[in-house]
């Protein structure tokens, strides 16, 4: 069974931690452990018992709760596996980065890689600019360089 666990938003790795100790030091019969990417304010616990998700969830700060509700695999698969053909990101798009150690930056991307789900960007705030391999669910994008839009109104 997979149980929603509702923490502070913003702590999600900070509670990740602390429950992932707390399994290993009870011993406790955990499968998984996950927070997703973009997802705030809850983590994700896979075990055999709701008593053992309580148990491993109890009493740790910024934590408010295990959900009545359990969930199975399907309904969550989309936040946890990456789709990267949704994704479009293309060459001298200005993103931002959304995952350490460069969070928050803005880059431009200099060369996409779909097959590996990387794109290589070059930091704008950088005195010196030196090419960053990034995966891509770790990009926002910010804007185009050239949107489809502007070409289609320069050709009238």
């Amino acid at each position: 069974m997979i149980y929603v666990v509702k923490v502070t938003t913003n702590k999600e790795d900070k509670v990740l931690d602390m429950i992932k100790e707390k399994i290993e030091k009870k011993n406790l019969p955990v499968y998984s452990l996950v927070r997703p990417h973009g997802l705030r304010g809850y983590i994700f616990l896979e075990a055999e018992e709701r008593e053992v998700a309580e148990e491993a969830a109890f009493n740790l700060p910024y934590v408010k709760g295990i959900l009545g509700k359990t969930v199975n695999y399907n309904e969550i698969k989309n936040m946890l596996e990456p789709t990267v053909a949704e994704i479009k990101i293309e060459k001298n798009d200005i993103v931002e980065i959304i995952s350490e150690p460069f969070k928050k930056e803005k880059a431009k991307v200099l060369r996409v890689d779909k097959s590996k789900g990387e794109a290589v960007v070059t930091l704008l705030q950088a005195a010196i600019p030196i090419p960053v391999t990034v995966k891509i669910d770790n990009l926002r994008i910010i804007r185009r360089e050239e949107s489809e839009e502007d070409m289609e109104e320069e050709e009238k």
